[in-house]
Parts: C-alpha cells; sequence; structure tokens
C-alpha cells in the first residue's frame, strides 16, 4: 500500500470542516465510547485500516475489554457482552453505511428511534455519515495505519 497525499495538509480547510463535525459530536449528546465504537463498526465495513487501527486504539485506550473488541464485528452474536443501546446503535451504523444496499428501512429506523432521542438519533447518524467520509479519505488515499507506519 502506497501512500498517495495528505489530505489533511493539502486541503486543511476541508479536512478541519469535517474536524468541527468530528469536535462538535465529542461534545454531544451520545457517550464517546458509543460513536467510538460505532466508527470502528464502520470502519471495519468499509475495510480502512487506518481507521480499524486508530479506533481499536482509542477503544482501548478507554477502557473496552479485548473480549468485547474482538467480537465488535459479529456483535449480533455476542449476546448480552453489547448492551440494548450499543446493539442498536451498532444495527443502525450498519445499516446507513450500507444505505445503498438497505435504503435504511422503516423497521431499522424505527427500533434507532425506539432507543435514542431525535438529537441523538441525528448525532449517531452524524457520526455515521462523518466516519464513512473519513473511511473514503483513508481508502482512498492509502493512509497509513499506525502498526505499518511504526
Amino acid at each position: 500500500m502506497t501512500h498517495r497525499i495528505d489530505y489533511t495538509k493539502v486541503s486543511p480547510d476541508g479536512y478541519r470542516a469535517f474536524g468541527a463535525v468530528y469536535a462538535t459530536l465529542q461534545k454531544g449528546s451520545l457517550p464517546k465510547a458509543l460513536i467510538d465504537l460505532v466508527y470502528l463498526r464502520v470502519s471495519q465495513l468499509n475495510g480502512c485500516a487506518f481507521c480499524i487501527d486508530m479506533h481499536t486504539r482509542d477503544l482501548t485506550r478507554s477502557g473496552l475489554t479485548l473480549d468485547k473488541l474482538v467480537l465488535v464485528p459479529v456483535w449480533r452474536d455476542a449476546g448480552t457482552l453489547f448492551s440494548q443501546r450499543e446493539r442498536v446503535a451498532l444495527a443502525w451504523a450498519e445499516t446507513v453505511t450500507r444505505v445503498a444496499e438497505t435504503g435504511a428501512p422503516d423497521a431499522d429506523y424505527e427500533a434507532a428511534a425506539a432507543e435514542f432521542n431525535d438529537k441523538e438519533l441525528a448525532d449517531l447518524t452524524y457520526a455515521v455519515g462523518l466516519m464513512n467520509a473519513f473511511n473514503r479519505f483513508g481508502i482512498a488515499f492509502r493512509s497509513k495505519p499506525a502498526a505499518v507506519a511504526a
């Protein structure tokens, strides 16, 4: 994998704009750990090595157990290891990330709306959209994961 460009340096205004959304979400209505879990799952779905590495490290630093971390890709089969709120957030993240395939069905929306209030659901959807954008930057420009760059 050959790094292409550093989009953060060649287009700093665009990067800062995305960064402003990230900062807003960090101060928002949802716990950081939940957002980071969603970021990791979205990155796994998209295959962004840079973001998978980053969010795995973030979750590990925040105290997420190894047992839970390794089961993120198969969270549906992890029983009660993931809370109801986490399961609903992960399901919504998957349906929105795969929106071209899923169309974000009413049943998925209703499940998310039953667990999250309107503000939380909007923030969760912003988080999913933001990470999908960052994944595309990471993949398109071949951003190197910290584990590879070290």
